[in-house]
């Protein structure tokens, strides 16, 4: 397992750079760059279940492990999703289970970095560094709109 940092700067207050990321309409436009049709389905509570699914009912059973609003925000990744159901954690999901990906927003003089911790399976990192910088380009583009 790696952990991946991806960091970018972006010129809009905190509140609106968290409404890009986390509501629901943004959220399945930035994510679109991983999966098309990729949305995520939880209360948005510290503590609760949180399923990133693609339109088939595919995807990632997580945890939202900690979460300060506006500023710092946690999930654990705990199993596959199939189906739109959670699955029990098997050999090939035990290699990634228990991996973080966390989502940090630090005040600079003038902008907003967002910074993006992620563990990831050596066989995945060439896929995200390329991937990850065009979602938090379209980040970006949603937080910056007047």
């Amino acid at each position: 397992m790696k952990r991946l940092e991806f960091t970018i700067e972006i010129n809009a207050p905190k509140e609106k750079i968290w409404q890009s990321l986390w509501k629901d309409a943004s959220y399945r436009n930035w994510a679109s760059v991983f999966c098309e049709g990729t949305y995520a389905k939880s209360n948005w509570n510290e503590g609760d279940s949180i399923y990133f699914l693609s339109a088939d009912g595919r995807g990632m059973n997580s945890v939202i492990e900690k979460k300060v609003e506006n500023q710092y925000m946690a999930f654990q990744h705990i199993s596959e999703m199939k189906d739109y159901e959670p699955q029990p954690v098997d050999e090939a999901a035990s290699e990634w289970s228990g991996s973080m990906e966390i989502y940090e927003l630090i005040p600079n003089e003038s902008s907003i970095t967002l910074k993006v911790l992620m563990d990831t399976l050596e066989k995945y990192i060439e896929y995200f560094e390329t991937t990850f910088p065009k979602a938090l380009d379209r980040v970006k583009e949603l937080s910056e709109i007047n």
